[in-house]
């Protein structure tokens, strides 16, 4: 298409020639752009038609029209044919144009328009033609078209176009339209994308002046300055532009004709345009529809994705081109993120193109590579999550702040409920208190003057001499009002009256508000220092107050009194309980971060990370020490390394070999850890492709990753016990049993517990307890309870043959019998009712049937999935039982490093030490709590454990009547056998007794001759030393913390002790342990004189006393040595028990352990 525009000028124009013309480009669709030309004439107006191609705005950058309207006035020389008229400015409407190829028609048609402006037609433009418009679209589908051109007052502006108009429109001037349809590839406006928006617009200059035309058809300039040479310029560098950039789609468009017919004559069905595609860009796709499967197919369809099918899909239609061949085609936008496009073609229903099931792909040239756009989803994900987490947190505050609106709502009503009780209360009784209240007691005590009412000032005289303060240096009221109901509200020191002389004496009172009567006592010191008091014979003084009759009004008004002492009453304990609870939460929070910096530290003098905290997305240094491992004097050390427990998408990195590290004895290596990953998994090798290893002895070495995308997948861990704290308790079993699985539950695994339904159950510690269902096994029905303990899942299993309804635990000469079917049902229970666990832990003799039993019947039968861990809690019960459980289960423990030393030897451990690690026990922080512990007097941290520790110490000592003296005081909280060390316990308190200080044992003997022994001893003890010893010969668990609090020591001789809790309670406490030197004791003391290197080894500080040995000398070397430190230095003795206050004996660190120990028996064959 070729068009001219001529533009007559008679005489508005008179410098110039007959007419200006401007030659359009010969293809695509028209741009439309205006200007402002400086000529010798007094003002002007240009309008040039601009063709762009198909690709006109994707060589551009996408950018807005912005004309400016200059502030000055019109233009010198300008007259306006009428001042009074209104004006209109002119706009050029944008039009939506489509650039695909399959939307271009013909472009032969040349086409002239002859503009005519004659100022003798006030007013009128003329519009003269040469040629004719046509359309032929093959498609029927106008996309584009001839923007409408309005010239109107203000400013010059773009707008959308409609149907192809041009006209110049004034207010009373005749309007003539050009309206001409233009081909589809063409017209007067902007260039669109149906799908993205705009993709380009004639750029005009900001400064370019706007142009006026006024009523009368004139045209008027405002503001033209010396800047309209340059802006001449500008517009013919933007003509200049636009020309370059219609040669290149004409350069593009027979490329792509070019690439057409090649593919045709190829055969080829698919080409994309451009040939090479890039990232940021707009492609067209082309499929030859004949050549497809859905040649006979009305529709065509594009679906696809980028990136593996990973990014961003998309679904658009395709048009038919006019190329040769039947080429159809559309346009996609190739993100910046894209490696790769995927896509197949389709009808829009059920038949496809997908090139014979392999799918289409082009690969995207200069982009991401794979791994980048993994990297790149990680953290748009970790983009996600944080902005769900915000959300949640945010629903989560919501939801509190309702609640406890609600709460608040639910608390006022309360109050003002229990003011309304109390006052009908008042109302009742206030006769009774009138009755009861006098003006005056004669030579006791009277009020002047005797009229008076609330907030008035009066004297109240009493006689010394009448009561019991006659002796008394100092004498002072103890007052409140209307039956004490507001508490103490007056304290006053009376003084000795002159003028009434004698015994007398008074004090001046104010009279509270609202006082119906006053009450008093007479003391011979204030609150809190008096120890001798006139009471009026226990029924305290009484005086009326003769002025204060109470009206309604007055109810009203104590109504109002006592609603409000109630909210703030209950405000305060809130925020007390809040507070509280804080510090609880923060403290916990802080031990448990201690103890994860102890675990990591834990391994140092072989491995440790740099940061020592792994993050997600970051750069981490291991560092290695080959001479404490296997691989020492290897002269190659390789670094094997994986994430996410050998799990991880990317598999295993490739083997890095350890360069040597500055200290001199490490070795180190360098890793990015992914945003993926919650645990970074390594070994350590002699070479490149294997050799010795050192995988921890089968454990492999893991470090938690922080601040990952990607949380570990919970476990499912099921214990099969015959002990439960608090419900059925025998020994420290069942306290392991209930710990360890809420510490576990805490890291987020999922816990269930199976017991039997003993018929001594204490049944007031479990929530929510139901019969669930029944089941048979071995011919026996089997009931099952379900509940909560202490937080967890607890499944009750109660045979109907009576072998739990004995009364007791143990005892019955037929346990072993009982247990075994206890384990066996439980095993049924767990296949009938379709549980997979991850992990089945059984405990001692007791249950360790299920170890054999799980792996002889139920490992075929659906239960594959399960791994059975077994643990030792004391070897000297079931050897027999203990024995074949370590032959069948995966992996073993017990319950100390030093215990699982001790019985290597041992027949029924030794041929399984290759599976066998002790880890310690740890005790239940809300249970064992100084700041929370309802049984001692002062709750305490270590910030303030010498105050609170003698509050416990006086509290302690009167409850068992000791004389409250500050000595040295040595609790022994023990059962009373011979593996407790009960001879050496007999010569520490016959020890205590001499070194000056006092002694407190709590406990009681199984054996009744041992219990006879220690009544004995208690009477001797208590006859001699009543006011230094006592021996509570029975379990008293509130009486077990006030020790625990009170003692300076807490003694443990045994003579051997797989764990042992007692140690770890009084350090939880601020007590120092005084131990033998044996399995978990040895494990958690280190004495303050001798284990200062090995405390160092295991990032703990010193924190007790110990001895070796058997014999009174051992407890004398320790005992003598620790009360000496009392007595010598209180300030040294005072911040241990600081110290051991912080150390962390809790499950924080055994549970880590165990996790460790569950996946390593996943992992086992």
């Amino acid at each position: 298409m070729e068009m001219s525009v001529q533009l007559n000028c008679k005489t508005a124009f008179p410098h110039r020639g007959g007419c200006l013309m401007l030659k359009a480009l010969p293809r695509s669709s028209v741009t439309f752009a205006t200007g402002y030309i400086r000529s010798p004439c007094k003002a002007g107006w240009g309008a040039s038609f601009f063709c762009a191609g198909a690709d006109f705005s994707r060589r551009r950058q996408q950018k807005k029209v912005s004309v400016a309207r200059s502030k000055g006035t019109a233009a010198k020389g300008f007259v306006p044919g009428s001042q009074n008229r209104s004006k209109k400015n002119a706009r050029v409407k944008k039009g939506e144009l489509s650039p695909v190829v399959s939307e271009v028609s013909d472009v032969d048609k040349k086409q002239s328009v002859d503009v005519s402006i004659d100022d003798d037609t006030e007013g009128e433009f003329g519009f003269s033609q040469e040629g004719e418009f046509e359309v032929v679209d093959r498609t029927d589908e106008i996309v584009g078209g001839l923007g409408e051109l309005s010239l109107i007052d203000e400013t010059v502006g773009v707008v959308g176009s409609n149907g192809g108009n041009i006209s110049i429109i004034d207010e009373d001037v005749e309007i003539l339209e050009l309206r001409k349809e233009i081909p589809s590839n063409g017209g007067v406006g902007i260039v669109q994308d149906s799908e993205e928006g705009l993709l380009d617009r004639a750029e005009i200059d900001e400064r370019v002046k706007e142009t006026y035309i006024d009523i009368d058809g004139e045209i008027a300039d405002e503001d033209v300055d010396k800047s309209s040479t340059g802006d001449d310029e500008r517009i013919n560098e933007e003509a200049a532009r636009l020309l370059k950039f219609e040669l290149e789609e004409n350069q593009r468009r027979q490329e792509i004709e070019r690439i057409a017919e090649e593919k045709l004559n190829e055969g080829t069905k698919l080409f994309v345009y451009p040939p090479v595609v890039k990232p940021d860009q707009d492609i067209e796709v082309f499929l030859n529809k004949g050549l497809s499967t859905l040649s006979e197919e009305p529709d065509i369809l594009i679906m696809g994705a980028f990136n593996d099918w990973k990014w961003k899909s998309f679904t658009v239609r395709l048009n038919k081109t006019r190329f040769k061949g039947d080429w159809w085609s559309c346009q996609l936008y190739v993100p910046r993120e894209a490696y790769k496009v995927d896509f197949v073609f389709f009808n829009g229903q059920n038949v496809y193109d997908n090139n014979d099931q392999k799918d289409f792909c082009i690969p995207i040239d200069g982009g991401m590579d794979a791994l980048a756009f993994e990297e790149f989803l990680l953290e748009e994900k970790r983009k996600e999550l944080e902005k769900l987490a915000w959300e949640q947190a945010e629903r989560e505050r919501q939801a509190e702040e309702q609640r406890r609106m609600e709460a608040d709502r639910a608390a006022k009503e309360e109050d003002r409920s229990r003011a309304r009780v109390e006052i009908e209360r008042m109302r009742g009784t206030l006769p009774q208190l009138m009755k009861n209240a006098v003006k005056s007691v004669d030579n006791v005590w009277y009020i002047e003057p005797s009229e008076f009412k609330g907030k008035d000032l009066i004297r109240l005289y009493y006689n010394r001499s009448s009561g019991s303060l006659a002796h008394a240096d100092e004498i002072w009221i103890h007052g409140g009002h209307n039956n004490w109901k507001y508490g103490l509200s007056i304290v006053e020191k009376l003084v000795k009256s002159v003028l009434k002389g004698g015994e007398w004496w008074y004090a001046d009172v104010v009279v509270p508000d609202q006082a119906v009567v006053l009450d008093w006592v007479f003391a011979n010191g204030p609150p809190q220092k008096a120890n001798v008091y006139d009471n009026n014979n226990k029924k305290d003084f009484h005086a009326i107050v003769p002025m204060a009759i109470p009206d309604e009004q007055y109810w009203v008004e104590e109504e109002q009194l006592l609603y409000k002492k109630f909210q703030e009453e209950r405000r305060l304990r809130e925020e007390a309980i809040h507070a509280k609870a804080e510090k609880t939460a923060q403290m916990k929070a802080e031990t448990k971060e201690r103890t994860l910096k102890r675990f990591l530290l834990s391994q140092k003098h072989i491995v440790f990370t740099d940061p020592l905290d792994v993050q997600a997305g970051s750069t981490v240094t291991i560092f290695y020490n080959p001479s404490n491992t296997n691989l020492n004097g290897k002269p190659e050390v390789w670094f094997r390394c994986s994430f996410n427990r050998w799990s991880h998408r990317n598999g295993p990195l490739l083997p890095q070999r350890m360069l040597p590290a500055e200290n001199g004895t490490h070795v180190k290596a360098s890793i990015k850890v992914p945003l993926d990953a919650y645990m970074m998994d390594f070994v350590f090798s002699e070479s490149e492709h294997g050799g010795v290893f050192d995988n921890k002895f089968g454990m492999d070495y893991h470090i938690p990753v922080f601040g990952g995308i990607v949380k570990e997948p919970p476990l499912h861990i099921i214990h099969i016990a015959v002990e439960m704290a608090p419900i059925a308790k025998v020994g420290g079993l069942g306290d392991v049993v209930t710990s360890l699985s809420r510490a576990v539950q805490d890291l987020n695994h999922n816990v269930d517990i199976i017991l039997p339904k003993y018929d001594c159950l204490n049944l007031s510690n479990v929530k929510d307890f139901h019969c669930q269902k029944n089941y048979f096994w071995s011919g026996t029905e089997i009931k099952v309870w379900h509940g909560k303990v202490e937080g967890l899942s607890v499944f009750f299993l109660e045979p109907q043959n009576g072998f739990f309804q004995v009364g007791c635990v143990y005892g019955r000469g037929n346990d072993a019998e009982r247990f075994g079917f206890f384990c066996h049902a439980a095993l049924e229970f767990l296949h009938q009712n379709g549980f997979h666990p991850d992990i089945i832990h059984c405990h001692d003799w007791s249950s360790a049937p299920v170890a054999w039993l799980f792996k002889d019947s139920y490992t075929s039968y659906g239960l594959s999935k399960a791994r059975v861990v077994f643990t030792i809690h004391n070897l000297e019960f079931g050897a027999h039982f203990i024995g074949r459980a370590m032959q069948y289960a995966d992996k073993a423990t017990t319950v100390s490093p030093t215990y699982s030393r001790e019985v290597a030897g041992h027949p029924a451990v030794a041929p399984h030490l290759h599976k066998f690690h002790g880890i310690i026990n740890g005790i239940d922080p809300d249970i064992w709590d100084p700041y929370n512990d309802n049984f001692i007097p002062v709750p305490y941290t270590s910030e303030n454990v010498v105050e609170g520790k003698r509050a416990a110490k006086e509290a302690l000592q009167q409850k068992l009547g000791l004389r409250k003296v500050d000595l040295p005081l040595v609790g022994i909280i023990s059962r009373l056998t011979h593996q407790k060390g009960i001879h050496l316990i007999k010569h520490a308190i016959w020890r205590t007794l001499e070194r000056g200080g006092q002694v407190v044992l709590l406990g009681s003997a199984p054996d009744p001759r041992i219990q006879n022994d220690f009544v004995n001893l208690a009477n001797e003890l208590h006859s001699a030393n009543n006011d230094r010893a006592r021996l509570c010969l029975s379990y008293d668990e509130p009486l077990s913390h006030l020790i625990y609090a009170g003692a300076d020591f807490i003694l443990v001789p045994s003579i051997f002790e797989p764990c042992g809790l007692t140690q770890l309670t009084a350090m939880r406490y601020g007590s120092i342990p005084v131990v033998r030197k044996t399995g978990g004791l040895y494990d958690t003391v280190f004495d303050v004189d001798n284990d200062k290197d090995r405390a160092q080894a295991q990032g703990v500080e010193t924190n007790g006393f110990s001895f070796d040995g058997a014999d009174t000398g051992g407890v004398d070397y320790a005992l003598n040595r620790a009360i000496s430190a009392w007595y010598d230095g209180r300030d040294w003795f005072n911040a241990l028990c600081k110290r051991v206050m912080e150390q962390d004996w809790s499950w924080n660190r055994p549970a880590l352990d165990y996790l460790e120990l569950y996946h390593a028996a996943r992992k086992a064959e």
